[in-house]
């Protein structure tokens, strides 16, 4: 059995971006693990007019190395769509297209492998290996992988609010949307649950044939307001290598108030989109009132199912009165939460915990006993805060990870470009 130098488990954009970025890294041998039978980035929600919310430089590899082959401007430029996309004049790419991008540079890459579950990991002190042992979904067969180093990138999978959980029926989770939208379509009535970006897609989606299919619309979210997502220029610099030094210093319990009250600098809605909804919204009541309904302050308390309808138990908050909702169809746009991968259940004693039970992610992300053993891909809102799920900061944390895997930078690492200081000075300002 061969030794690797690093396994990276599950292969999501952070992992993928690794693997492109290891890949010209000859001292580096590295084995990329996924379980799925091929690349698909939230493919539940691949609306065909989708885009990212983040620029396009904020890529695979580009913010680590601009020379990269696996770049999206190469991926474009192989692919013949360089000139539409300029002609386009947009920094923000199609969601299906970023998918595009990821599986092409996937394709490319000797590292990968996808039809293989990691059903465990174990450790031999003896040695200083950790052993993968992985299911292979496609032909059958077990296999057993070896490795000084492990990196996550697992994801983090849907969540499910508590009075939903057990609920039964056909509701469908965003993550699930496409796969579900057109029996949804043949419904009398249908309910979006959420308030971040999904949610919004989701009710745009579904308000566009609204007069088509015949259906109720209600859109419930738990939020005063929808609220857009924040992208002013000196709030973007909280994606930076001095923010991160920043936050990661905080005491534990400031760090997890600050996850609670910054979720909208990532979990708000596009402002063109919260725009389009009110258009198309006003361009569909010129005839006359349509059957939608926007529900702010709203939060669901409890939920029923009776074999053809779901019961909404709802309050809004603001002035604590509690209301019921009948819907036929469900849709739960309420967001992802990472979860800690069973198969690391016999290396337990080897992760460390924070304060509150979640990993305890050092600076250079690793969660391990030893500090540069086991790293982390997203995940940790709490220890990196909002840079942890962002895009164009998987580039920067690609090359810290590659840093400790060789013992010595070989990207150049940016360490301060914001212009504001987030930390208060050490000494008297003159």
């Amino acid at each position: 059995m061969s030794t690797h130098d690093f396994i990276a488990i599950g292969l999501g954009p952070h992992n993928l971006g690794l693997a492109c970025l290891t890949e010209p890294i000859g001292e580096l041998d590295g084995l990329f693990l996924e379980r799925r039978p091929g690349f698909d980035w939230h493919p539940g929600m691949l609306l065909e007019s989708a885009t990212l919310q983040t620029p396009f430089i904020a890529d695979l590899v580009t913010l680590a190395d601009p020379t990269s082959p696996y770049s999206f401007l190469n991926y474009l430029k192989e692919s013949g769509r360089l000139y539409p996309f300029y002609i386009r004049e947009t920094f923000y790419q199609l969601r299906t297209e970023y998918n595009a991008y990821c599986r092409w540079a996937a394709a490319r890459l000797r590292g990968v492998r996808f039809g293989q579950e990691v059903t465990s990991v174990t450790y031999d002190e003896r040695d200083g290996l950790y052993t993968v042992h992985v299911t292979d979904t496609s032909a059958g067969g077990t296999a057993e992988h070896r490795a000084r180093h492990l990196v996550l990138g697992t994801g983090t999978p849907p969540y499910l609010p508590e009075p939903c959980r057990e609920l039964g029926g056909d509701l469908v989770h965003a993550a699930g949307y496409l796969d579900a939208r057109a029996a949804l379509r043949g419904k009398e009535s249908i309910t979006v649950v959420g308030s971040g970006q999904s949610a919004a897609e989701i009710y745009h989606d579904l308000l566009s044939g609204i007069d088509t299919h015949g259906y109720r619309l209600t859109w419930v979210t738990r939020s005063p307001r929808f609220f857009p997502l924040e992208y002013t220029k000196l709030t973007l610099e909280m994606t930076s290598p001095d923010y991160v030094d920043y936050f990661h210093a905080l005491p534990e319990d400031t760090r997890y108030r600050l996850e609670s009250e910054q979720k909208g600098l990532y979990k708000g809605i596009d402002s063109e989109l919260i725009n389009g909804i009110f258009d198309l919204l006003y361009a569909k009541t010129v005839r006359g009132p349509i059957p939608t309904r926007l529900l702010t302050n709203t939060e669901l308390r409890t939920a029923s199912y009776d074999g053809g309808e779901y019961v909404l138990g709802l309050r809004n908050v603001e002035q604590g009165r509690d209301f019921s909702l009948v819907t036929q169809g469900l849709v739960l746009a309420t967001g992802y939460r990472y979860e800690v991968p069973a198969f690391l259940e016999p290396v337990r004693d080897r992760i460390r915990r924070d304060g509150r039970g979640r990993l305890r992610v050092a600076r250079n992300y690793s969660v391990d006993v030893t500090g540069r053993g086991i790293f982390l891909q997203n995940g940790a809102t709490h220890a990196h805060s909002v840079t942890s799920p962002d895009l164009g900061m998987g580039p920067y944390r690609n090359s810290c990870v590659i840093r400790e895997l060789l013992g010595r930078e070989y990207y150049p690492i940016e360490k301060t470009i914001a212009f504001q200081e987030f930390g208060a000075p050490e000494d008297v300002i003159r």
